[in-house]
């Protein structure tokens, strides 16, 4: 049997007013009852008509799976594919098709992921309100039935606020990553690497370090009007619990804007450092650990401040530089 998830610590009575660094720059999960109870979408009598008022036309993509998926939005069974189709619809044809499957035994899985909500619903943040202290933050909004999306991570922190519906998260710390069983990093459901592990019947025979993975989780039922906040980096498993879900949540990262993605690094260090003979990996590793995940004051001390180039605090014109060097060396 494995080890059952330990709940996500909870705070109470907060306002979307009430939001610090204490809770918007943790490096640990957080949940917050009734957040967003006071939003005029949790109190309307009708989510599918509220949404419908702010709705002016703009095409959605929607993920659309057979009812044999289970709500389970992954790949095929040779992982060469996926089990949905992605099209482009209005979003008012979305609701009329979850409202038409509302209360069927198995409805097939419609799931409208990661929608701008300035560009599908504008207004919609004029009366449901957020304050995240100046971050410059992307809100998205998702719609769907009991659909499940698979463990993955997000560079940026998230806010994730349910405003209607009810969602069950899994939470797992980032040192977990080996005991989730990662697909493909180029090839994935939504741009995100995902745990291949099927949380609601795991093949531990398969995926037996998925066990150890549980030991980490932690787990939380969110009702309309709850939030959660997810820091960055750490892995989740989203289940959407009603025939009608509504999910809105704020991304931020931590760095400024100019900064690039650190999956790029990811994916050039796969290319140019995996395949090493062992000893000049380990003596790559010395040279990451040194230069990037131990840096420190004492780093480049030794070097005069004006000769630290690189080394020395970056700015948007020096990483504008580099990212041209880089774009030069490549193309050779």
């Amino acid at each position: 049997m494995l080890p059952a998830a330990k709940p996500i610590r909870e705070l109470t009575g907060l306002t979307p007013r009430d939001l610090g660094p204490g809770i918007l720059a943790s490096t640990e999960p957080v949940v917050l009852r009734g957040l967003v109870a006071g939003w005029p979408m949790v109190q309307a009598t009708s989510a599918d008509a509220y949404l419908r008022r702010f709705y002016r036309g703009a095409p959605v993509t929607a993920m659309l799976g057979p009812p044999e998926i289970g709500g389970r939005l992954f790949y095929n069974e040779d992982l060469s594919g996926f089990n949905f189709a992605p099209v482009q619809v209005r979003l008012d044809q979305v609701l009329h098709e979850l409202e038409r499957h509302r209360g069927a035994d198995k409805p097939p899985a419609i799931y409208v992921g990661s929608t701008t909500v300035d560009t599908c619903l504008p207004g919609f943040h004029d009366e449901n309100l957020m304050d995240l202290g100046g971050r410059d933050a992307l809100g998205s909004i998702w719609i769907g039935n009991r659909t499940r999306i698979a463990a993955h991570y997000d560079l940026p922190d998230n806010l994730a606020c349910v405003a209607a519906g009810r969602r069950r998260f899994t939470l797992f710390p980032p040192q977990q990553v080996s005991n989730l069983y990662i697909g493909p990093l180029d090839f994935t459901p939504a741009g995100q690497a995902i745990s291949l592990v099927d949380f609601h019947k795991p093949d531990l025979e398969r995926f037996p370090r998925f066990a150890t993975a549980m030991e980490h989780a932690l787990v939380a039922e969110l009702e309309a009007g709850d939030a959660l906040f997810i820091p960055s980096m750490w892995w989740h498993h989203i289940e959407a619990l009603e025939d009608f879900n509504v999910l809105v949540n704020y991304w931020w990262r931590q760095s400024p804007p100019y900064m690039d993605t650190p999956t790029n690094v990811l994916m050039h260090a796969l290319m140019t450092v995996r395949e090493l003979p062992l000893e000049q990996r380990q003596a790559w590793q010395e040279l990451f650990r040194h230069y990037v995940f131990e840096a420190d004051d004492d780093t480049a001390a030794h070097i005069p401040p004006a000769a630290r180039r690189i080394l020395g605090p970056l700015d948007e014109d020096a990483v504008r530089n580099i990212r041209a060097q880089l774009l030069k060396r490549m193309n050779r």
